[in-house]
């Protein structure tokens, strides 16, 4: 199985699609997809019920690290937020990351508590501060092979300028790919592509979010090299969840909704089941337990 590091070598715009539990990572694996993301939005919703803004713990945002790498053996990068400290921690998250199984990390340079970087009221570190922790980063991984990426939120704090050159102290500090977050028209998507050309650079797709929403065919043709798409999943499910329960409240049976439902025997299979019967059959685990 290629790693990260070799699909971003391939030509054309790497599609990453957002996960945040075992379902999800494993649906994304079974239609083709050869990377995926870990979102910190998704993941906080999913497993705490709470807003992304800095409530999640270092040790919560591990576990599901492990959960979906024990899902599917496809390379992820997983949000790691502000590194969840100072540097010490930063450093830690990293390599705890790593051991659990991802394929790289995410880093930003907001002001901790942090927030979803499409929604009000961020703020940012100094930039030395910043650039710090990027080289915390690159020297806390375990190889070149597990990829740092740097965000900056300051394009809302401070401005593009200000966003461009943060970038540009992330790429000198050792960073594999940058994050220019939330840019806010075509313009500045074009001013990021022109200004980082060559450089592996990722824009990030939220349905209703602050960026112009464009496919992943326009966004390479600008010249980023991964389009992230990290609220497509959670928000789709959230939808079909509630179509589900409005129809079973009201109706008082599970089938019949508008959302679409995925056949229980073909959940059975992506879940893992035929394994399962598979061992028992060889092993004889029912047996066993009989007098």
């Amino acid at each position: 199985m290629p790693t990260l590091a070799d699909l971003l070598r391939r030509d054309g715009c790497l599609i990453l699609p957002g996960v945040y539990d075992g379902i999800s990572a494993k649906v994304a694996a079974s239609v083709g997809f050869e990377a995926l993301y870990m979102t910190g939005y998704g993941t906080v919703a999913s497993a705490l019920g709470l807003p992304d803004a800095g409530l999640a713990t270092f040790t919560e945002m591990l576990d599901r690290v492990r959960c979906i790498a024990g899902a599917t053996a496809l390379p992820f990068i997983a949000d790691g937020d502000t590194g969840y400290g100072g540097l010490l921690n930063v450093e830690r998250t990293v390599r705890g990351y790593a051991a659990a199984g991802a394929a790289g990390i995410q880093i930003e340079d907001q002001e901790f508590p942090k927030k979803c970087g499409h929604t009000e009221f961020r703020r940012v570190v100094a930039e030395a501060y910043a650039v710090a922790k990027v080289r915390v980063a690159v020297d806390a991984r375990p190889s070149a092979d597990f990829l740092i990426v740097a965000r900056t939120d300051a394009r809302y704090a401070e401005g593009l300028d200000a966003a461009l050159h943060r970038a540009e102290r992330f790429l000198e500090a050792g960073a594999d790919i940058l994050f220019v977050e939330s840019p806010e028209s075509l313009d500045e998507l074009r001013r990021i592509a022109e200004t980082f050309r060559g450089a592996p650079l990722l824009a990030n797709m939220v349905e209703g979010g602050r960026t112009p929403y464009l496919s992943a065919g326009e966004l390479g043709a600008m010249g980023f090299k991964i389009a992230l798409f990290p609220a497509t999943a959670f928000l789709t499910a959230a939808g079909a969840i509630t179509l589900c329960y409005q129809h079973l409240k009201a109706r008082g049976i599970g089938t019949g909704a508008a959302a679409p439902m995925l056949p229980f025997a073909e959940m059975n299979t992506l879940m893992g089941f035929p394994a399962v019967h598979a061992f028992e059959r060889r092993y004889g685990d029912g047996d066993n337990r009989r007098p």
